[in-house]
């Protein structure tokens, strides 16, 4: 694995459009409606013949307060007490859910999201974690890859002890900058000393892999500032590090229109932003995942990528490809068998669905030949940087350059460009298109073409 990256202002000045992050194909954007509860379960029941194993995805959404910047899916409130309605419907959930899967295929792969999921008491988190373990099979070791994201505000030493001992061994921290006049900006005051203590109460607690989440391109950040904040992440070492672009999409998302658009670095200092970082981490030995992935070379997502089993899926890059991803919670999406789904939206719905017994799946899509043969060239692109004809052929029974004759067709420019190389064995992309994979992935995604005003900025 090749893990150059080149940074050029100009060409990615140039392709700097909107397009799908590729946590999925097809998007959700093309989730339809009239996939519902009947169409999981059949999903479900025909999962059990492979006998793949599962990984587990448990949205709790609730926040004790609103960060601007925030996309995710939350609930706003300080009233605690919300959490019990919500908790009596997710057991629920894992009950309905867990009759509809093989008692003996293993939980690989647990994440707990949200919002902050340690907004729950230690008695909420004990009892949710009973239940996954007596209804799913859990594993009784470190060999699973068992997450949680964590507000350090919302967490201390205890917190970090107890969910050890719930069976977590890795850990994601949202810290973002931590810079005094960007937190107050945002709405976020964390200080340094809250952070790293979590930090260092996970590694006291034996936590196999700590992340620490930033974002680029919030008010008032510049090169200075934000290297101030690069600079004490680094000193810390986490095993690895997302660094996202903020999408600054107001007319989406309520609370962005607290961010004045004025206060927004400009364009040229949001990319020196992401060239100093990605300098400064390479320097630093880490390397470059995707995206905006860093891991150490010893990292678990490191070797995936050399090995070639990296993945993609609705939390970001996985080392666990051959999972069927069961989610429960309002509004989180899985993936079963050659499906995806999605449940309800709001509390209302997703209580009176469980309720009346019935799981809250609203909308999904179950996949045809194309969407997995799509899928499968995106996904060894988006993790690997490059694909084999040869084995995209073998897997599908098709000839690649006869199938995707138009895409390889508009591949020429960027080949042009000098951001990826085609030959007779496959695609091979180059250090300077690293960072714009997002627009390579889109010459082969067929439902992309006016559509494009969904998605993020891909730089």
């Amino acid at each position: 694995m090749d893990h150059q990256l080149v940074f050029d202002a100009e060409r990615i000045r140039r392709y700097d459009t909107s397009g799908p992050r590729y946590t999925s194909y097809p998007t959700a954007v093309q989730f339809r409606e009239d996939f519902r509860e009947a169409e999981y379960r059949a999903a479900a029941a025909g999962s059990n013949a492979a006998s793949a194993p599962l990984s587990l995805y448990f949205h709790l959404p609730f926040c004790d307060t609103v960060c601007y910047y925030c996309a995710c899916n939350k609930i706003v409130t300080k009233n605690r007490s919300r959490t019990g309605p919500y908790l009596d419907r997710l057991l629920r959930e894992i009950e309905l859910q867990g009759s509809l899967f093989d008692r003996s295929r293993p939980v690989d792969q647990l994440h707990w999201g949200g919002g902050t999921p340690t907004f729950l008491s230690a008695e909420q988190m004990q009892a949710l974690m009973d239940r996954t373990r007596k209804t799913f099979h859990l594993h009784d070791d470190d060999r699973g890859e068992y997450s949680i994201e964590v507000d350090p505000r919302e967490a201390d030493a205890g917190t970090i002890r107890l969910l050890r001992t719930l069976g977590f061994n890795r850990l994601s921290l949202g810290v973002q900058d931590f810079d005094p006049a960007v937190q107050q900006a945002v709405n976020r005051h964390q200080s340094e000393a809250e952070t790293f203590a979590v930090l260092e109460a996970a590694r006291a607690s034996g936590f196999r892999s700590v992340s620490f989440d930033l974002i680029y391109g919030l008010p008032y950040q510049s090169v200075a500032s934000f290297g101030a904040t690069l600079e004490k992440v680094i000193a810390a070492g986490p095993d690895r590090l997302s660094v996202f672009n903020y999408a600054h999409l107001p007319e989406l998302f309520k609370t962005q229109r607290q961010i004045r658009s004025e206060d927004l670095p400009s364009p040229a200092e949001k990319l020196a932003i992401l060239k100093y970082t990605i300098e400064r981490l390479s320097a630093a030995g880490y390397i470059y995942i995707g995206m905006d992935h860093f891991a150490k070379p010893d990292d678990e997502l490191a070797i995936a990528q050399r090995e070639g089993t990296l993945y993609r899926n609705f939390q970001g890059y996985s080392t666990h490809a051959d999972c069927d991803l069961v989610a429960m919670g309002i509004t989180a999406i899985g993936k079963v068998g050659a499906t995806y789904s999605q449940n309800l939206k709001t509390l209302d719905d997703y209580y009176s669905s469980l309720d009346a017994g019935r799981l809250p799946v609203f909308r999904g899509i179950a996949l045809s030949h194309d969407d997995r043969l799509r899928r499968e060239v995106i996904t060894r692109l988006i993790c690997h940087f490059r694909l084999a004809f040869t084995t995209i052929e073998t897997a599908y029974g098709i000839v690649f350059r006869d199938y995707f004759a138009d895409e390889l067709a508009g591949l020429q420019a960027m080949q042009a460009d000098g951001l990826l190389a085609i030959d007779a064995a496959g695609i091979t992309v180059a250090p300077v298109g690293k960072l714009l994979i997002r627009n390579i992935c889109m010459v082969f995604d067929r439902y992309l073409a006016g559509a494009s005003h969904r998605f993020s900025k891909v730089i």
